[in-house]
């Protein structure tokens, strides 16, 4: 009879078999041998195991010359490292980390060969990120000693490994995993198991969604990509991440995870398995969602879906003036956008008052770029002297561009335009900032709906560079090419989109960060260790519970509900503990309390 994992605390982790030696497997041996464990690599291809050698090699001599390893250092560290293709070499090993392809197959039968190899006492863990800990450990003659501890890719770099116990994991096992994972220089986030754990099952949802909307030619993958990153600050967009990722792999990761959800959001988008089909798997292939230059490369050449430099071919009408609607934040940063780009801009307000002050706040915004080195005092001057400050929209008569930034709410958008269809020239354009209404309803609260269009700013609009260009079915193609040459001129990256909730950004952020509620109302993970695993795992510049609590959880719950009400999908239904906050007052960081508490300025 075996011996049961005691919950008294392991001796240190000396000795670490690694099986399978690809990329991950090549990755964990390096930060394995770094941190001074003697490490057993295993691989079925004596081929790989050469080439993971050789990579090692190239790795630590990488890091001489980059000065982060001595060659003395280097030299110990590769002679730490032996490699096998017999399983049986992991018989010493205190710890086995299998890394082998994303199967229950070959996994189970690595785990079975494994019992009959490995001490009573030896830990075994899996690198899955899309299979089920549990039932690989249900395989095993001693499961209490198995768990799951995953990675990123790639291995040396990123911080992040989640921990991942099934019901039958012994807590001494997952302590002795979760301190090496520390000792390793690693940031440990213990998670339970189901499909994707924490940074995964956010992820991969994302990705499927932004993969669901390019299958539906909403928006261009370029236009896609460039939204996620200059509106989110995210590394890379999601469709050059499923690329880099591999687009079967991520297709595997999903099927798992709706297989356990059954949320229509999880159930994988059927171009990733015609991607997967034909072979175009990504960066590996050479051909994915973009194309490569060669199998492998991270460069993206061009093929027939690249859009052509030329622009629209529709020639825009001259804009000279503009008027910005509005005294909040955003009107401000877009009138600021304007001067600063050579614009007459008049910013007209409900009140004299209310447009002073706006103006009083463009001009201190002015006065710490100067303060920064930024702009010259004179600079400054000049685009501060542009913007003339307006208490009635009859200043808008003779602006070439109207732009409104008042309240999110539709009747009183809908009452500006019926305002501005008076008051503006023919032929002047009308744009909307909204961010979650219907641009076809301002649209039809005027008498030239072909000269009205959506232009969603970021905040702060000064500094964020993205703004979604939304044309509905009736904008005029001229009025189209006007605002994307007005963007240019404005330096921002314009990406076009039509008009439905949410349009690009918050069609992909709010669900995902509704799904992170819903992990912390299913008590699956924590506040801390969901926003750790999304900044260390995915390189996001800020955790979902951050953001909520920055961009408020009553807008939150807004824009949540936009998407509900449009897609009807039940998978998008705000979660009800986002509810109970907004109900109960915790607003963010704007109230002092939201998911966090925060001091009171």
């Amino acid at each position: 009879m075996a011996t049961p994992l005691s919950d008294t605390p392991l001796s240190p982790l000396r000795t670490i078999a690694v099986i399978g030696l690809g990329t991950m497997g090549t990755g964990i041996a390096e930060v394995l041998a770094k941190a001074g464990r003697e490490v057993i690599g295993v691989d079925v291809s004596e081929a790989q195991a050469a080439r993971s050698v050789a990579a090692l090699e190239t790795s630590t001599a990488r890091a001489v010359q980059r000065g982060r390893l001595t060659e003395q250092e280097r030299t110990a560290v590769l002679g730490r490292v032996r490699v096998s293709t017999d399983l049986r070499t992991a018989a010493e090993a205190d710890l086995v980390i299998e890394v082998a392809p994303e199967s229950y197959e070959i996994k189970q039968q690595i785990f079975r060969e494994l019992d009959s190899v490995v001490r009573p006492e030896t830990i075994l863990a899996t690198g899955t990120n899309a299979l089920s800990v549990t039932r690989l450990a249900a395989e095993s003659a001693r499961p209490e000693r198995v768990l799951g501890l995953h990675f990123f890719n790639p291995a040396p770099a990123m911080k992040l490994v989640e921990v991942v116990s099934s019901v039958l994991t012994a807590p001494a096992a997952v302590t002795a995993v979760t301190e090496l994972a520390v000792d390793l220089g690693k940031e440990p986030v213990a998670v339970g198991d189901r499909p994707g754990f924490v940074a995964d099952g956010l992820l991969f949802g994302y990705l499927n969604q932004a993969a669901a909307m390019y299958e539906a030619r909403y928006a261009s993958r370029e236009d896609i990509d460039a939204a996620m990153r200059l509106g989110c600050g995210l590394p890379m967009g999601p469709l050059a991440l499923l690329d880099l990722i591999g687009v079967d792999t991520a297709r595997t990761v999903l099927e798992a995870m709706y297989a356990e959800s059954h949320d229509r959001l999880h159930a994988p988008a059927p171009i990733l398995k015609q991607l997967s089909e034909a072979g175009l798997t990504g960066r590996k292939a050479g051909r994915g969602f973009y194309t490569y230059d060669s199998p492998g490369s991270a460069t993206v050449v061009a093929d027939a879906l690249t859009p052509s430099s030329g622009g629209t071919g529709a020639a825009g009408r001259e804009v000279s003036s503009v008027g910005v609607a509005g005294s909040g934040t955003m009107a401000s940063g877009i009138a600021e956008v304007f001067a600063k780009a050579g614009y007459d801009v008049v910013l007209a307000a409900r009140s004299e008052e209310k447009a002073q002050t706006a103006k009083a706040r463009i001009g201190k915004s002015l006065s710490r770029s100067v303060d920064k080195g930024r702009l010259t005092a004179e600079a400054a001057a000049q685009i501060l002297d542009r913007i003339t400050p307006a208490g009635s929209y009859d200043a808008f008569a003779d602006v070439d561009l109207a732009l409104e930034a008042v309240a999110e709410d539709l009747e009183v958008k809908q009452q500006l335009f019926a305002a501005l269809d008076k008051v503006c020239k023919p032929g002047a354009v009308l744009a909307t900032t909204t961010s979650s209404l219907p641009v076809v309803a301002c649209a039809r609260a005027t008498s030239r709906p072909q000269d009205v269009i959506g232009m969603h700013f970021f905040n702060p609009a000064p500094a964020m560079k993205l703004v979604e260009v939304v044309r509905t079915v009736l904008t005029a193609e001229d009025v189209h090419a006007t605002v994307r040459e007005v963007c240019a001129r404005i330096k921002k990256h314009a990406v076009d989109c039509g008009d439905r909730a949410g349009f690009i950004v918050n069609a992909l952020l709010f669900p995902y960060l509704n799904n992170a509620i819903k992990m912390v109302q299913e008590h699956y993970a924590t506040l801390d260790d969901i926003d750790a695993a999304m900044k260390l795992g995915g390189g996001y510049p800020m955790g979902p519970f951050e953001l909520l609590d920055v961009v408020g959880l009553d807008v939150s719950l807004a824009i949540e509900k936009v998407l509900h009400r449009e897609f009807r999908d039940p998978g998008l239904a705000p979660a009800p503990l986002l509810e109970h906050l907004v109900a109960a007052g915790c607003l963010g960081r704007k109230t002092g309390r939201g998911f966090r508490e925060y001091a009171r300025r």
